[in-house]
């Protein structure tokens, strides 16, 4: 298990990603319409303000106190509503079908598609989420199982640096503008 993740620029955010699983399944749910530094940053923002990362302890907070909790300057999603609620609904997903361990979605799969079953039942995990937190797995924790699951494309999994970030996040900007370019054009 790597000590970090660079996926923040903050040395106590990404630690806790990398070693709590939970706040890995936060930062991917959160990644959504914001960048990845203020996504992966989440995980750490939420547990300073409820003082758990615990799955239960998400699941059982009254939905009102969570959202107003993600609300809180500064915001830790620019659309804390309805973000505050897909954290509440993955929290209770893993306390209900993991007994509270995340890292149970994939320590316990049989196999790349038992993982992938496992991953798209988590709320706001579609085919890209599969794919990032599978180069993940597979890439900085050496999860057997994901390995099959990750594609050849960059993604998180490739980013081992603050650099490796920023050159990953660079491809990714100069892939959608041609795309964008692309589809104008046609």
């Amino acid at each position: 298990m790597p000590d970090a993740l660079h996926f923040t620029g903050d040395a106590e955010a990404d630690a806790l990603i990398a070693k709590d699983p939970l706040a890995l399944l936060i930062g991917f749910a959160l990644d959504q319409q914001i960048t990845v530094q203020a996504a992966f940053a989440g995980p750490l923002k939420l547990r300073q303000r409820l003082g758990s990362l615990d799955a239960a302890t998400i699941a059982t907070s009254d939905p009102a106190e969570l959202e107003a909790l993600f609300r809180q300057q500064p915001a830790i999603h620019r659309f804390p509503g309805s973000m505050a609620k897909r954290v509440h609904d993955l929290a209770q997903h893993v306390a209900d079908e993991y007994d509270g361990h995340a890292e149970r979605v994939w320590t316990e799969a049989k196999d790349a598609t038992d993982l992938e079953k496992r991953i798209r039942a988590l709320p706001g995990f579609g085919d890209m989420k599969v794919l990032a937190l599978s180069a993940v797995l597979a890439k900085r924790f050496g999860v057997e199982v994901a390995k099959p699951l990750a594609p050849t494309f960059p993604t998180l999994g490739d980013v081992d640096s603050v650099e490796a970030l920023h050159e990953y996040q660079a491809a990714k900007r100069a892939y959608k503008k041609a795309r964008r370019e692309q589809l104008s054009s046609a």
